[in-house]
């Protein structure tokens, strides 16, 4: 795929980037990413995406838009109450960018949906089941999965790249066989802005992913919004782990 002139003008602000130019945003206009969840943390990964033209986006998520959602969730407007969450998105993505292709699925996230086949996975749930599905899929076809979460004033990002190295996957942070977690931000609040700074970390992972530099592993960023502090974990690959461990 070569960039037309309008593409030119479009991006130039990637192409000025010595480490993008057009042979990088040539790969980004050629790739295809799936967004998991589009709530405070798919919406900013969404827009981001589409506007960096990632050619190809299949959005999943079975929820409609509801009022007390348009507090965190960028994508959506009080006129979008009551409608399909993936279909707000698609019309207001390709708004913004009529180029990228966008691909819906009103539902939750399957093995059907995950075997269409992606560059990258992008984690926006909140749902444990949710995301060791898809980190076990990611694991075993070695696909790249940037997975992150918030709640009240905090947030977490973890990149799985397991395309090209064994890095430790989700399971070895939260064993699937742990009950799920008592925070969600449905019954303790969340900060807007802090699931758009991890929502927009998640879209820069992506990039880094699909350009192919800057790659992390066994290492989870934390973000305190109330004290403006990040911390980064560093993490090993459990041997007995179910999904990635050597048995």
């Amino acid at each position: 795929m070569s960039i037309n002139e309008h593409q030119i003008n479009r991006y130039s602000r990637h192409l000025m980037l010595d480490d993008i130019g057009e042979s990088g945003q040539e790969k980004l206009l050629s790739s295809h990413v799936l967004v998991v969840g589009l709530g405070g943390l798919g919406c900013p990964v969404a827009l981001y995406l589409a506007a960096a033209g990632i050619g190809r986006l299949s959005l999943v998520d079975g929820d409609i838009v509801e009022e007390s959602n348009l507090q965190r969730q960028v994508l959506y407007s009080m006129h979008d109450c009551g409608r399909l969450k993936v279909e707000s998105a698609r019309i207001a993505l390709k708004g913004l960018n009529p180029e990228v292709e966008v691909v819906t699925y009103p539902e939750d996230i399957s093995h059907a949906v995950l075997s269409t086949g992606f560059d990258v996975v992008v984690d926006c749930t909140d749902n444990l089941a949710a995301r060791h599905l898809m980190n076990r899929y990611c694991f075993e076809q070695k696909v790249p999965m940037v997975s992150g979460s918030a709640i009240c004033w905090e947030g977490q990002i973890t990149t799985f790249d397991f395309e090209n190295h064994r890095t430790p996957c989700f399971n070895c942070i939260v064993d699937q066989k742990m009950p799920e977690p008592l925070l969600v931000c449905g019954s303790n609040g969340v900060v807007g802005p802090v699931l758009g700074t991890m929502g927009s970390c998640q879209a820069t992972a992506v990039l880094r992913l699909l350009l192919g530099f800057c790659r992390q592993h066994g290492e989870l960023q934390r973000y305190d919004g109330k004290r403006g502090q990040w911390m980064n974990l560093q993490f090993t690959a459990r041997s007995s782990c179910e999904v990635c461990g050597i048995n």
